[in-house]
């Protein structure tokens, strides 16, 4: 979850339940995984360069100051420009992304211009979903914004997961983009729910792919789903695992 404003370097606390809060051990877990991976945590917080996010802009045909900050966990201009690469080749009729941000406002820009396609997004705090709502508007964008609490939990993965309503029944492209780490390194795993839903020819991307804990979540995907081409892209500073549905 980012805004089009600065964000802080610290996570949001968590709108779980008191009964679906991450353990102890995973706290304990979280903490000694953060001594692992801080330096892919520092390359997090940069988002490309002016003359980068200038490109984004103008290719999707965006004003100087509709994404006035990048960086500081928000995508960089590497993901952001694979999403429009995608969109503009595959027109996605139902994207859904996990996590919302400046990757809401330049998948709803991008799809208005190639095919008109629907973008639903899911985060976990309640209060940002409204402003959300309002940053697109203000660019005369729509998108169907879900309030999407932590609460579940999977036997196969650690931390917790969003409590997602209104899934759509076919998916083109998923956009991965939280929770955050500190919920768990590895919780974004769980996505993998959603990859029966994803169409032949559909895609997934993992956001922050570089970082150990998504470096493990990719290992065991790769395992799990034999139908799905996963790679590894090292551009921008934060990495982007690719994987496509054969069909």
């Amino acid at each position: 979850m980012t805004t089009k404003l600065l964000t802080g370097l610290l996570a949001k606390p968590s709108e779980a339940g008191a009964e679906a809060r991450c353990t102890r051990g995973e706290r304990l877990f979280q903490i000694a995984f953060g001594a692992i991976q801080w330096p892919w945590l520092l390359r997090s917080l940069y988002g490309g360069t002016q003359a980068q996010k200038q490109a984004l802009l103008d290719r999707v045909g965006l004003a100087e100051d509709a994404l006035p900050h990048l960086g500081s966990w928000k995508a960089d201009t590497y993901l952001l420009h694979r999403i429009v690469d995608i969109i503009e080749d595959a027109r996605p009729a139902t994207v859904v992304e996990l996590g919302s941000g400046a990757t809401s406002l330049v998948i709803a820009k991008a799809l208005a211009q190639h095919g008109g396609g629907m973008l639903h997004s899911y985060d976990g705090h309640a209060p940002f979903i409204e402003s959300m709502q309002g940053w697109l508007a203000e660019h005369q964008l729509h998108a169907a914004f879900h309030y999407a609490p932590l609460g579940q939990r999977d036997v196969r993965w650690p931390g917790l997961w969003y409590n997602l309503t209104a899934v759509p029944g076919s998916i083109d492209l998923l956009v991965i983009d939280g929770p955050p780490w500190a919920v768990h390194p590895f919780a974004r795993g769980m996505a993998e729910r959603l990859f029966p839903l994803i169409a032949p020819g559909g895609t997934v991307l993992l956001d922050d792919a570089a970082r150990p804990g998504e470096r493990y979540v990719a290992h065991r995907w790769k395992k799990a789903w034999p139908d799905f081409d996963f790679r590894f892209e090292s551009g921008g500073t934060k990495g982007t695992l690719v994987g496509r549905r054969r069909g």
